[in-house]
Protein backbone atom coordinates (compact mmCIF):
# COMPACT_ATOMS: atom_id res chain seq x y z
CA UNK A 1 0.00 0.00 0.00
CA UNK A 2 1.55 3.50 -1.18
CA UNK A 3 1.77 5.48 2.07
CA UNK A 4 0.34 8.66 0.37
CA UNK A 5 -2.28 8.25 -2.88
CA UNK A 6 -3.91 11.27 -4.45
CA UNK A 7 -6.46 11.23 -7.15
CA UNK A 8 -7.77 14.27 -8.74
CA UNK A 9 -6.83 16.51 -5.53
CA UNK A 10 -7.65 19.99 -5.62
CA UNK A 11 -8.21 23.17 -3.03
CA UNK A 12 -9.14 26.44 -4.38
CA UNK A 13 -9.40 29.52 -2.03
CA UNK A 14 -12.17 31.52 -3.95
CA UNK A 15 -11.21 31.77 -7.31
CA UNK A 16 -7.25 30.84 -6.95
CA UNK A 17 -6.32 27.77 -7.51
CA UNK A 18 -3.67 26.13 -5.55
CA UNK A 19 -3.99 22.46 -6.61
CA UNK A 20 -5.62 21.61 -9.86
CA UNK A 21 -6.97 17.94 -9.85
CA UNK A 22 -3.14 16.19 -9.34
CA UNK A 23 -2.41 12.76 -9.23
CA UNK A 24 -0.40 11.85 -6.14
CA UNK A 25 1.65 8.48 -5.20
CA UNK A 26 4.04 8.09 -2.94
CA UNK A 27 5.62 4.36 -2.06
CA UNK A 28 6.45 3.84 1.35
CA UNK A 29 9.90 3.78 2.06
CA UNK A 30 11.17 6.67 -0.13
CA UNK A 31 12.32 9.94 0.53
CA UNK A 32 10.67 12.50 -1.74
CA UNK A 33 11.47 16.27 -2.90
CA UNK A 34 8.62 18.32 -3.28
CA UNK A 35 10.31 21.15 -5.26
CA UNK A 36 8.38 24.26 -6.49
CA UNK A 37 8.34 28.30 -6.39
CA UNK A 38 6.42 30.35 -3.73
CA UNK A 39 3.25 30.02 -4.47
CA UNK A 40 3.19 26.61 -6.38
CA UNK A 41 0.69 24.86 -4.29
CA UNK A 42 3.71 22.80 -2.01
CA UNK A 43 2.28 23.84 1.43
CA UNK A 44 -1.01 23.70 -0.04
CA UNK A 45 -0.01 19.70 -0.55
CA UNK A 46 0.97 19.49 2.38
CA UNK A 47 -1.47 20.73 4.43
CA UNK A 48 -4.18 18.43 2.69
CA UNK A 49 -1.63 15.41 3.63
CA UNK A 50 -1.66 16.26 7.19
CA UNK A 51 -5.57 16.74 7.51
CA UNK A 52 -5.10 20.48 8.21
CA UNK A 53 -7.22 21.59 5.11
CA UNK A 54 -10.33 20.22 3.46
CA UNK A 55 -10.12 19.76 -0.27
CA UNK A 56 -11.22 17.82 -3.36
CA UNK A 57 -10.94 15.10 -4.67
CA UNK A 58 -9.42 11.27 -3.22
CA UNK A 59 -6.74 11.26 -0.42
CA UNK A 60 -5.41 8.35 1.78
CA UNK A 61 -2.38 8.77 3.83
CA UNK A 62 -1.23 5.31 5.28
CA UNK A 63 -4.57 4.13 4.34
CA UNK A 64 -6.51 6.87 6.37
CA UNK A 65 -8.49 9.97 5.45
CA UNK A 66 -6.28 12.76 6.84
CA UNK A 67 -9.30 14.84 6.92
CA UNK A 68 -11.40 12.58 8.40
CA UNK A 69 -9.28 10.14 10.51
CA UNK A 70 -6.34 13.32 11.44
CA UNK A 71 -6.33 12.15 15.52
CA UNK A 72 -5.52 8.69 14.10
CA UNK A 73 -3.21 9.98 11.53
CA UNK A 74 -0.90 12.05 13.75
CA UNK A 75 -0.02 9.16 15.44
CA UNK A 76 1.92 8.31 13.03
CA UNK A 77 3.17 11.57 11.44
CA UNK A 78 5.68 14.16 12.56
CA UNK A 79 5.28 17.48 10.83
CA UNK A 80 7.84 20.50 11.22
CA UNK A 81 7.38 23.90 8.86
CA UNK A 82 9.20 26.91 8.43
CA UNK A 83 7.12 28.49 10.69
CA UNK A 84 7.34 26.04 13.52
CA UNK A 85 7.38 27.88 17.31
CA UNK A 86 8.08 27.17 20.23
CA UNK A 87 6.92 28.50 23.40
CA UNK A 88 9.35 31.27 24.07
CA UNK A 89 8.89 30.65 27.70
CA UNK A 90 10.08 27.19 27.99
CA UNK A 91 13.37 25.70 28.91
CA UNK A 92 14.90 23.15 26.43
CA UNK A 93 14.35 20.34 29.20
CA UNK A 94 10.82 21.15 29.86
CA UNK A 95 10.34 21.16 25.60
CA UNK A 96 11.56 17.56 26.03
CA UNK A 97 10.00 16.61 29.34
CA UNK A 98 6.84 17.44 27.29
CA UNK A 99 6.84 15.92 23.85
CA UNK A 100 7.76 12.78 26.43
CA UNK A 101 4.55 13.11 28.11
CA UNK A 102 2.27 13.49 24.81
CA UNK A 103 3.70 11.39 22.25
CA UNK A 104 3.77 7.86 23.25
CA UNK A 105 6.65 6.83 20.29
CA UNK A 106 9.27 10.02 21.85
CA UNK A 107 12.43 8.40 22.44
CA UNK A 108 14.37 10.46 24.72
CA UNK A 109 17.45 9.22 25.07
CA UNK A 110 18.00 10.21 20.61
CA UNK A 111 16.63 14.19 21.68
CA UNK A 112 19.34 13.64 24.42
CA UNK A 113 21.73 12.35 21.55
CA UNK A 114 20.85 14.72 18.56
CA UNK A 115 20.77 17.73 20.61
CA UNK A 116 24.39 16.59 22.02
CA UNK A 117 25.76 17.59 18.89
CA UNK A 118 24.92 21.51 19.25
CA UNK A 119 25.49 23.98 21.43
CA UNK A 120 22.02 24.15 23.36
CA UNK A 121 21.97 23.97 27.25
CA UNK A 122 18.80 22.03 28.67
CA UNK A 123 18.75 24.87 31.41
CA UNK A 124 18.38 27.70 28.19
CA UNK A 125 14.59 29.05 27.37
CA UNK A 126 13.86 28.99 24.14
CA UNK A 127 13.66 33.31 24.10
CA UNK A 128 16.99 32.65 24.67
CA UNK A 129 18.12 30.59 21.66
CA UNK A 130 19.23 32.18 18.32
CA UNK A 131 16.58 31.39 15.39
CA UNK A 132 19.05 28.23 14.21
CA UNK A 133 19.41 27.44 17.97
CA UNK A 134 15.17 27.10 18.10
CA UNK A 135 15.12 25.23 14.57
CA UNK A 136 18.10 22.87 15.72
CA UNK A 137 15.38 22.06 19.00
CA UNK A 138 12.92 21.46 17.24
CA UNK A 139 14.26 19.24 14.76
CA UNK A 140 15.90 16.67 17.27
CA UNK A 141 12.53 16.67 19.42
CA UNK A 142 10.58 15.99 16.17
CA UNK A 143 13.10 13.07 14.74
CA UNK A 144 12.92 11.52 17.81
CA UNK A 145 9.78 10.44 17.53
CA UNK A 146 8.88 7.16 15.70
CA UNK A 147 6.73 8.01 13.13
CA UNK A 148 5.43 6.23 9.72
CA UNK A 149 5.74 9.36 7.81
CA UNK A 150 7.99 12.37 8.31
CA UNK A 151 7.18 15.71 6.65
CA UNK A 152 9.81 18.19 6.39
CA UNK A 153 8.35 22.04 5.22
CA UNK A 154 11.95 24.44 4.30
CA UNK A 155 13.33 22.32 8.25
CA UNK A 156 16.68 23.95 7.99
CA UNK A 157 15.63 27.34 7.25
CA UNK A 158 18.18 30.02 9.55
CA UNK A 159 20.74 26.98 9.83
CA UNK A 160 24.35 27.78 9.19
CA UNK A 161 25.81 25.28 6.36
CA UNK A 162 27.63 23.10 8.51
CA UNK A 163 24.56 22.20 10.93
CA UNK A 164 22.23 21.59 7.45
CA UNK A 165 24.90 19.11 5.90
CA UNK A 166 24.98 17.63 9.79
CA UNK A 167 21.11 17.41 10.19
CA UNK A 168 20.54 15.90 6.09
CA UNK A 169 23.16 13.33 6.93
CA UNK A 170 21.18 12.48 10.18
CA UNK A 171 18.33 12.24 8.24
CA UNK A 172 19.54 9.33 6.23
CA UNK A 173 22.17 7.43 8.19
CA UNK A 174 19.97 7.88 11.66
CA UNK A 175 16.76 8.46 10.81
CA UNK A 176 15.56 6.34 7.67
CA UNK A 177 15.40 3.13 7.95
CA UNK A 178 13.44 2.19 4.26
CA UNK A 179 10.48 1.45 6.32
CA UNK A 180 9.70 4.70 7.03
CA UNK A 181 8.49 7.72 4.28
CA UNK A 182 10.11 11.34 4.37
CA UNK A 183 8.59 14.30 2.12
CA UNK A 184 10.45 17.37 2.48
CA UNK A 185 10.38 20.91 0.41
CA UNK A 186 13.28 22.91 0.60
CA UNK A 187 14.70 26.05 -1.83
CA UNK A 188 17.90 25.04 -0.90
CA UNK A 189 17.49 21.94 -3.68
CA UNK A 190 21.52 21.37 -4.11
CA UNK A 191 21.39 20.22 -0.41
CA UNK A 192 19.27 17.76 -0.39
CA UNK A 193 19.63 15.91 -4.00
CA UNK A 194 22.36 13.08 -2.49
CA UNK A 195 19.19 11.95 -0.03
CA UNK A 196 16.54 11.80 -2.11
CA UNK A 197 14.90 8.67 -4.24
CA UNK A 198 12.27 10.75 -6.41
CA UNK A 199 12.10 13.90 -7.12
CA UNK A 200 8.50 16.12 -8.26
CA UNK A 201 8.56 19.54 -9.24
CA UNK A 202 5.16 21.29 -9.23
CA UNK A 203 4.43 24.80 -10.56
CA UNK A 204 0.93 26.44 -10.77
CA UNK A 205 -1.02 23.72 -8.79
CA UNK A 206 0.06 21.16 -11.17
CA UNK A 207 2.78 18.03 -11.36
CA UNK A 208 5.00 19.24 -13.96
CA UNK A 209 7.58 16.42 -13.12
CA UNK A 210 7.56 13.11 -11.33
CA UNK A 211 10.09 10.69 -11.45
CA UNK A 212 12.74 8.69 -9.19
CA UNK A 213 16.45 9.31 -8.94
CA UNK A 214 17.37 6.59 -11.02
CA UNK A 215 15.15 7.52 -14.01
CA UNK A 216 16.57 11.23 -13.16
CA UNK A 217 20.05 10.29 -13.67
CA UNK A 218 19.13 8.25 -16.76
CA UNK A 219 17.26 10.52 -18.27
CA UNK A 220 18.65 14.32 -18.23
CA UNK A 221 22.60 14.97 -19.16
CA UNK A 222 24.15 18.33 -19.17
CA UNK A 223 27.07 19.03 -21.76
CA UNK A 224 29.59 21.55 -21.91
CA UNK A 225 30.10 22.02 -25.68
CA UNK A 226 33.05 23.27 -27.51
CA UNK A 227 32.05 25.80 -29.16
CA UNK A 228 32.43 24.71 -32.57
CA UNK A 229 29.52 22.13 -31.75
CA UNK A 230 27.05 24.65 -30.32
CA UNK A 231 24.93 23.95 -33.49
CA UNK A 232 25.03 20.51 -34.04
CA UNK A 233 23.86 20.51 -29.85
CA UNK A 234 20.86 23.01 -30.94
CA UNK A 235 20.03 20.21 -33.45
CA UNK A 236 19.42 17.75 -30.74
CA UNK A 237 16.51 20.12 -28.76
CA UNK A 238 18.31 20.80 -25.83
CA UNK A 239 15.65 21.79 -22.72
CA UNK A 240 18.07 24.20 -21.34
CA UNK A 241 21.27 26.63 -22.64
CA UNK A 242 23.43 28.74 -20.63
CA UNK A 243 26.34 30.17 -20.61
CA UNK A 244 29.61 30.29 -18.46
CA UNK A 245 32.97 31.80 -18.77
CA UNK A 246 32.08 32.20 -22.64
CA UNK A 247 31.27 27.64 -22.86
CA UNK A 248 27.91 27.14 -24.13
CA UNK A 249 26.14 24.24 -21.59
CA UNK A 250 22.75 22.57 -22.72
CA UNK A 251 20.25 20.33 -20.90
CA UNK A 252 19.48 17.21 -22.37
CA UNK A 253 16.77 14.58 -21.80
CA UNK A 254 16.22 11.27 -23.15
CA UNK A 255 19.43 11.96 -25.82
CA UNK A 256 21.43 9.28 -26.45
CA UNK A 257 24.87 9.71 -24.53
CA UNK A 258 26.45 8.64 -27.04
CA UNK A 259 25.90 11.29 -29.22
CA UNK A 260 26.31 13.72 -26.33
CA UNK A 261 30.08 12.05 -25.73
CA UNK A 262 30.74 13.90 -29.06
CA UNK A 263 29.69 17.66 -27.89
CA UNK A 264 31.94 17.71 -25.20
CA UNK A 265 31.92 16.90 -21.38
CA UNK A 266 28.75 15.42 -19.86
CA UNK A 267 27.54 14.47 -15.87
CA UNK A 268 23.76 14.43 -14.80
CA UNK A 269 22.58 17.90 -13.78
CA UNK A 270 21.97 18.70 -10.70
CA UNK A 271 18.35 18.98 -9.47
CA UNK A 272 18.68 23.30 -9.45
CA UNK A 273 19.82 23.58 -13.25
CA UNK A 274 16.68 21.29 -13.91
CA UNK A 275 14.29 23.52 -11.71
CA UNK A 276 15.28 26.35 -13.97
CA UNK A 277 14.93 24.72 -17.28
CA UNK A 278 11.35 22.42 -16.46
CA UNK A 279 9.77 25.57 -14.41
CA UNK A 280 10.87 28.42 -16.78
CA UNK A 281 9.62 26.31 -19.87
CA UNK A 282 6.43 25.75 -17.94
CA UNK A 283 6.01 29.54 -17.16
CA UNK A 284 6.58 30.31 -20.89
CA UNK A 285 2.84 30.21 -21.83
CA UNK A 286 1.98 32.09 -18.98
CA UNK A 287 3.98 34.99 -19.94
CA UNK A 288 2.41 34.67 -23.46
CA UNK A 289 -0.64 35.13 -22.32
CA UNK A 290 0.61 38.28 -20.47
Amino acid sequence: MPCIEAHGLRKAYGSTVALAGIDLTVETGRILGLIGPNGAGKTTALNAILGLIPYEGKLTVLGRDPWRERDALMRDVCFIADVAVLPRWMRVSQAIDYVAGVHPRFDRAKAEALLAKTTIKRTSRVRELSKGMVTQLHLALVMAIDAKLLVLDEPTLGLDILYRKSFYDSLLNDYFDHTRTIVVTTHQVEEVQHILTDLMFVNRGRIVLNTSMEAFEVRYAEVMVVPDQADAARALSPIYERQVFGRSIFLFDSVDRGQLAALGEFRTPNIADLFVAVIGADQEPQRAAA
